[in-house]
């Protein structure tokens, strides 16, 4: 599966959807919003519907040639981090793109919820919304309350005050640290 995908459940955060989106569209980064089901329509955790550019059942899952830089993105939010987490079909492609080599990207609750059920965690650092730790504790990993992490090919964000931070450590494993720093220059971030 080549590409950058921001997977959307209905009651997915807003904030860690929608920035994510925007920070690495402004980086030159063209990003997939999927919608789990065939319904072109999902509503964020704050009543807001968005339209998805394409749906689980129809994406490729051909994982030949992919890379670091093909990411699927995960935000947080509720329920929308808990039926992203239930979604089988999700939880294999996932599994399947990361062992073909892509890269994985969740905030909030998603790192504890979706992305505990990818195997490797033993000593490798990670943050997430507080009360959400445990199950990548409990595989080895290593909590720490940064705004955003990268760990090799997993990036992990803290809640959606932290959710441009968070886009920019995935706008910089995919566009290099120049890029990154031209986007939140322009956002007036430095």
């Amino acid at each position: 599966m080549k590409g950058v995908y921001i997977f959307l459940a209905d009651g997915f955060e807003d904030v860690e959807a929608l920035a994510t989106n925007d920070v690495l569209r402004r980086g030159g980064v063209d990003t997939c919003l999927v919608a789990l089901t065939d319904d072109p329509f999902v509503e964020s955790s704050h009543g807001v519907t968005l339209g998805a550019d394409a749906f689980l059942p129809e994406l490729d899952a051909d994982h030949a040639g992919t890379t670091a830089a093909d990411v699927m993105i995960f935000p947080g939010g509720m329920p929308g981090s808990k039926s992203l987490a239930a979604c089988t079909p999700l939880i294999e492609l996932m599994r399947a793109h990361y062992a073909a080599g892509g890269s994985v990207a969740a905030i909030c609750a998603a790192p504890g919820l979706v992305l505990s059920q990818l195997d490797g965690w033993k000593g490798r650092p990670f943050t997430c919304f507080d009360g959400f730790q445990d199950a990548l504790i409990a595989k080895g990993g290593v909590f720490t309350p940064e705004p955003a992490v990268r760990s090799g090919r997993i990036v992990t964000g803290r809640s959606a005050g932290h959710a441009v931070s968070f886009a920019l450590e995935i706008l910089r494993g995919l566009r290099g640290e120049e890029e990154a720093a031209k986007v939140a220059h322009a956002m007036y971030l430095d």
